[in-house]
């Protein structure tokens, strides 16, 4: 029987560089505190570790705005200690994925220096999206695009004399300046970074704003009202997102990636209304793996969730795809949190609509808990945000003069932005920096962290069965000995409409109780795993999974 490529059903940990171990003592998180840590990932069980952006960068969104592919910045480090983590992580048995950020690059970028430099028309404006203003002077912007932070996607330039100029578009922030996909030196300069980065022992990237990169011909007006930056409309003409050139740029990638002994891989960032649309993205000979953000969206009910596992399941396996599972990330509130609040039949679009609901914390990670065991037992690969495995909630009070996310700012104030999914991590000890940075560290860290993370610190959680680290590593233990789990199939098993019961061959199934009452489970030879505990009687708790062997 030929082996399952490993990307089919890896388990990959998202690391956010600056939040996650700082061994400088700077207060922000390094390479060096990553290679630190490194055993520790590898002992929970993971397969793989995506890095997000440590490349070269002014950092206005935090790393996202790059201004050098090739390099690393000095906020994390070198190349040379980079070229080392690719090493003792493969030794460790855990394969590499980088974030690329094709988009856009950092106006600091020496390609858009030299655009600002240049005259209106030249090849250097032609490598970015540059255009004339709308209204009699040129006043307005060339259409109505917002950008995803909260404001109008078009800064206007000044001349070499000082009078006003043309416009350039950023989907995000004015210091992130989207490229032109149409010119085919941007198409030959990422391929070679692929290249650069694959030689040096990268095994994948994950691709930011995948759905992005081509613009459709003369950037037609949205139309659509401010706040719906994400939204892809109901028709799969939207003028920046999914235009179908991008599935070019992707097959090409793709035939770079696969010509290594070893083939690399792709997984994409990828928003989109219909997971018909996802599934594009996937189909043979395009991107590997793209995040299914409809599962990370749905609410905490049952109807919900297996709509979107069915639905999920049903469109990648159309296209030979594997599913790919995710609950949280660097650019969402906490799943803990989420949770923690009342669960309306459609998910609320944003974090102010969120934290205007009470939050239950005990609840949310209840259900977190519960969560996690539901996504680790559904077919496919799944992602791991760093803190999720030690039930972090979302820290909403970060006192205002803190929040450091560009989207604070560029939203007036009206939305407090990702900053509270980004604390660092709490590793060791009683009090603040909890062990992320070293205690003669010169700063604190670069968010603050709560007092009472003591309790969810790495080293509380590991001497602790019951702890939420536990339930991770003895759920990642059994999916790498269980040959029913990965890659595969699975069968619904009739229950009750709240509850999820599913079984996969051989012998195992998957309960998880989202009523208000216990339930008895059905016949089984023994529980293999519970993220709470049970009832008398075997009996399942409300908010709980229990894997069972059958």
């Amino acid at each position: 029987m030929a082996s399952v490529p490993w990307w089919r059903d890896a388990v990959i940990y998202q690391v956010y560089p600056r939040s996650f171990a700082d061994a400088s003592g700077d207060g922000v998180g390094d390479i060096a505190g990553i290679r630190a840590r490194l055993p520790y990932i590898s002992k929970l069980g993971i397969d793989a570790i995506w890095i997000t952006p440590w490349y070269r960068s002014p950092m206005a969104d935090h790393g996202y705005d790059v201004a050098d592919f090739r390099d690393i910045d000095p906020l994390f480090g070198t190349l040379a200690e980079a070229e080392e983590l690719l090493k003792e992580a493969h030794a460790h048995g855990l394969r590499v994925l980088l974030d690329i950020v094709p988009n856009h690059t950092s106006d600091q970028h020496v390609w858009f220096q030299a655009a600002l430099a240049a005259a209106p028309g030249t090849p250097e404006r032609q490598r970015y999206m540059f255009h004339a203003g709308r209204g009699r002077r040129g006043d307005e912007p060339p259409n109505d695009w917002r950008s995803g932070f909260g404001d109008r996607a078009w800064t206007r330039t000044s001349q070499g004399d000082g009078k006003p100029g043309e416009w350039y578009l950023h989907l995000f922030a004015p210091q992130q300046p989207d490229l032109n996909w149409d010119n085919p030196e941007v198409r030959q300069e990422f391929e070679s970074i692929l290249r650069f980065w694959f030689d040096r022992g990268v095994d994948g990237f994950r691709i930011d704003v995948a759905h992005g990169l081509v613009k459709a011909p003369g950037l037609p007006d949205v139309g659509i009202a401010d706040g719906e930056f994400l939204r892809t409309s109901e028709s799969p003409d939207h003028p920046h997102w999914h235009q179908e050139q991008v599935h070019e740029i992707y097959s090409a990638w793709r035939t770079i990636a696969d010509a290594y002994a070893e083939p690399r891989i792709f997984v994409g960032e990828v928003w989109a209304d219909r997971l018909s649309w996802l599934a594009e993205y996937v189909r043979p000979g395009r991107l590997h793996t793209a995040f299914n953000f409809d599962f990370l969206r749905a609410p905490w009910r049952a109807r919900q969730l297996r709509e979107v596992i069915d639905e999920t399941i049903a469109e990648m396996s159309a296209v030979g795809a594997p599913p790919t599972w995710v609950l949280s990330n660097h650019d969402v509130v906490r799943h803990a949190s989420r949770y923690g609040r009342p669960q309306d039949d459609k998910p609320r679009k944003t974090r102010a609509e969120l934290f205007a609901q009470p939050v239950d914390r005990s609840l949310g990670l209840r259900r977190a808990r519960a969560a996690a065991l539901l996504m680790l037992a559904l077919p496919g690969g799944a992602y791991v945000y760093q803190g999720e495995e030690l039930g972090l909630p979302e820290v909403e009070d970060i006192p205002e003069e803190m929040l450091q996310d560009p989207v604070w700012r560029q939203s007036g104030g009206e939305d407090r932005g990702r900053d509270g999914c980004r604390v660092p991590l709490p590793w060791s000890g009683q009090a603040p920096p909890f062990g992320f940075s070293p205690a003669d560290a010169k700063a604190p860290p670069w968010l603050p962290q709560p007092r009472d993370w003591k309790a969810l610190s790495v080293e509380a959680q590991q001497s602790d069965p019951a702890s939420t680290l536990r339930l991770y590593q003895d759920a990642l233990r059994l999916r790498h000995e269980l040959p029913a789990l990965g890659d595969g199939t699975l069968t619904w098993v009739a229950s009750a409409a709240d509850v999820l019961h599913f079984a996969r061959a051989p012998g195992f199934a998957c309960v998880v109780n989202l009523s208000a009452s216990q339930i008895s489970l059905p016949p089984h030879r023994r529980v293999l795993l519970a993220s709470s505990p049970l009832g008398a009687g075997d009996r399942l708790p409300s908010d709980t999974a229990a894997w069972l062997e059958t």
